[in-house]
């Protein structure tokens, strides 16, 4: 292995140039704006302008996707067509991404399971080995805490790797990897090295994938000094913050929601990044603070629609950056809402809604005429019954009546 990414170093070199160098000065933020169920050749897909793609075969995916996205007005369905750019789904906005920066620095590879010919599990590495060759898109052994050791030990050497977890879940194996060297180096060497990796892969609550495959690894990894954390939502902002990733000198941990891949949406055919420490304003309101993220973004919009109906007017966050928070994003909505409702998919016992809670608490208390409030998924292990699974993360409904208690 060593003498493999010796090759991929020096042909790095060779073909490097300052132009790939990355300056945080000229960091642009782009302000970002969405879920397919699949089993046999049955499948739907939901866009993000809110219309249905679905095969008449399959009645059980049209019931998910109305429990999991809110939809939009034909108006707007209406008008998206005619916007600039091209639609990708979020797995195609994620593979393009990866393309266009392993095509502008030659110091970008990828390594991970199946993750070269096959094209990766959810397809994210589809047609990369192809193009850049088994050296840059390099295929692992089911052993977690060896490749992303060998990423870690790549991106020493001044290689940008992107490990692929194939599952959240299984990168607990690499849990010494990522906690004691990829957070850490930078500090322990004496700033002697930097450590600019991206680790991604899929994770969250699916559908029936049982305990071990529908992990959360944000309550885990958010205590490892010396990582950033990043959660994607839509087709726009996951290639956006995949960009960004890539280019930060930080190892930066990549959360892709399992249920997310197959949203569609349009977005510009020019270049953009998203600001990895920016959260992004979904809803502008006036009357409650809704701070989410990942998969719980949908059922947070599709329960805004029963709260406008209502005559309740609150404001959604997707927070995106999961570590740091952007405090300055947050606190300025607290200072209007007075009134805040954290909902996640994360565990409720030190989840990323308890760090939230306690970040809000310290630094806006005096600006909230209420308790905080955040609803999470319960302490159990992700049942594999749909309805046991179902009931253990949270739903529109909880959400709806969490800011009439909150708005009394």
């Amino acid at each position: 292995m060593a003498a493999i990414f010796q090759g991929v170093g020096a042909a790095a070199a060779l073909s490097s140039s300052p132009s790939n160098s990355f300056d945080s000065k000229k960091f642009v933020s782009s302000p970002c704006r969405s879920f397919s169920v699949r089993k046999g050749a049955s499948f739907a897909v939901v866009r993000s302008d809110g219309r249905v793609n679905l095969n008449p075969k399959s009645r059980r995916a049209q019931q998910l996707i109305s429990n999991a996205v809110a939809t939009k007005s034909d108006s707007a369905a209406a008008s998206s067509s005619s916007k600039p750019g091209h639609e990708l789904l979020l797995f195609e906005a994620l593979q393009e991404g990866l393309e266009e920066e392993m095509e502008r620095d030659p110091h970008v590879c990828v390594m991970g399971e199946d993750v070269g010919h096959y094209g990766g599990s959810y397809k994210v590495t589809k047609g990369l080995a192809k193009k850049f060759g088994d050296l840059r898109v390099l295929d692992t052994p089911i052993a977690e805490n060896s490749f992303t050791g060998m990423g870690i030990g790549a991106a020493m050497t001044g290689l940008r790797p992107v490990v692929e977890g194939m599952n959240m879940g299984f990168l607990l194996l690499a849990f010494n990897q990522i906690s004691n060297n990829c957070g850490m180096l930078h500090y322990t060497s004496g700033g002697q090295f930097t450590i600019p990796i991206v680790i991604r892969g899929p994770g969250g609550v699916g559908r029936q994938l049982g305990a071990e495959h529908s992990q959360r690894l944000e309550s885990y990894l958010q205590s490892i000094p010396g990582i950033q954390m990043v959660a994607c939502s839509t087709p726009y902002n996951a290639k956006g913050l995949m960009k960004a990733a890539i280019r930060s000198e930080n190892p930066v941990i990549l959360f892709e929601h399992v249920l997310l891949y197959n949203l569609k949406e349009r977005i510009p055919d020019e270049d953009y990044i998203c600001n990895l420490e920016e959260a992004e304003m979904v809803r502008p309101g006036e009357h409650v603070t809704i701070l989410t993220y990942s998969r719980m973004r949908y059922h947070v919009m599709q329960a805004a629609k029963t709260l406008v109906n209502k005559g309740y007017d609150p404001e959604i966050i997707d927070i995106r950056s999961l570590k740091p928070f952007d405090l300055y994003t947050i606190g300025n909505s607290v200072k209007k809402t007075h009134h805040v409702l954290i909902v996640e998919e994360c565990m409720r016992t030190g989840g990323v809604g308890a760090s939230l809670t306690a970040a809000i608490t310290e630094n806006f208390n005096d600006y909230l005429d209420a308790p905080i409030m955040c609803l999470s998924s319960q302490d159990v292990p992700t049942p594999y019954a749909g309805t046991l699974e179902e009931v253990t993360i949270v739903q529109p409904a909880q959400i709806v009546k969490a800011v009439e208690q909150l708005c009394q």
